[in-house]
């Protein structure tokens, strides 16, 4: 058995593949062989990773996509279904989504002594609680994470029901254990965790394997500022993280190219369906004690 994987000659599509992670999945899905689509909402991001994927002596194109838009979807399938010559793709990557300050809290827990000092309308100078929290914020976080996961997967599914193929999804550790202030995301990456393994269920007699990759801690453009200070060092809440995290360390986008790979070939994983795996330095393993 050839022990190296190989995605030559199938075609790939990742979403938010401008973003931190998934522009690394881009790049590690086309340096085994694959075509890559880099979507992304904007187009510029998606543009520099296919770039530099061609650069390298890979293939990759860029399209513009909102996912949260079916018609922006669909516009996108056609495009890579002419710019690779296809009628179908090999692997959806699911890995557009993220958080939303107006889906946050600022504080880790309520005390009794925020409570005594809320105003006569609930609220707290100074401080977002729970009670402030935007439904319109809630529901931009959820149906970025879990709609941008179902619409893509629609659009993309029907074709690939025909011959087969494999689906991975984003989820996060805040699926297994929900973190303080985000109550929004985590409750939108257990929706993505939960419909994983929906999707399994439902697609395995069309030969549709899904999967989803469940990244610990790592630093990207979206959580920088609350991981980092201005001068680069860490925040009293990378503090916490990392003293729950065994491996002491944030994760890098080349920790979960081994995950990508062996859930994305079937040749190594063709009996996984419908599985989380977590990819997170111990986080999910530790309870503290």
């Amino acid at each position: 058995m050839n022990l190296t994987f190989d995605l030559t000659g199938k075609t790939a599509v990742v979403t938010g593949g401008g973003g931190v992670l998934c522009s690394g999945f881009s790049k590690t899905l086309a340096k085994a062989g694959a075509r890559v689509a880099v979507c992304d909402l904007r187009p510029d991001a998606a543009a520099k990773v296919a770039d530099a994927i061609n650069a390298d002596g890979g293939c990759a194109v860029a399209v513009e996509m909102n996912v949260l838009d079916k018609s922006s979807v669909e516009a996108a399938r056609d495009k890579i279904y002419a710019a690779f010559g296809v009628t179908a793709v090999d692997l959806l990557l699911n890995g557009a989504g993220g958080n939303n300050p107006k889906g946050s809290t600022s504080r880790d827990v309520l005390t009794p002594e925020e409570v005594a000092s809320l105003d006569a309308d609930g609220t707290l100078e100074g401080v977002k609680t729970f009670f402030d929290l935007d439904p319109e914020g809630i529901s931009f976080v959820f149906n970025l994470n879990f709609l941008g996961t179902l619409i893509p997967t629609q659009v993309f599914a029907r074709d690939m029901s025909r011959a087969g193929g494999t689906i991975l999804n984003v989820s996060s550790m805040n699926a297994f254990r929900p973190l303080t202030r985000i109550p929004a995301y985590s409750g939108a990456k257990a929706a993505v965790s939960n419909f994983t393994q929906w999707l399994a269920v439902h697609f395995a007699p069309v030969g549709i394997r899904v999967n989803a990759i469940a990244p610990g801690f790592f630093l990207t453009e979206q959580n920088r500022t609350l991981l980092t200070n201005p001068d680069g060092s860490l925040t009293p809440r990378s503090d916490k993280i990392l003293s729950h995290t065994p491996m002491k360390r944030f994760g890098t986008p080349e920790d979960l190219d081994g995950t990508l790979l062996w859930l994305a070939d079937e040749r190594f994983s063709a009996f996984v369906d419908g599985v989380v795996i977590p990819v997170d330095g111990g986080f999910a393993a530790y309870s503290g004690v």
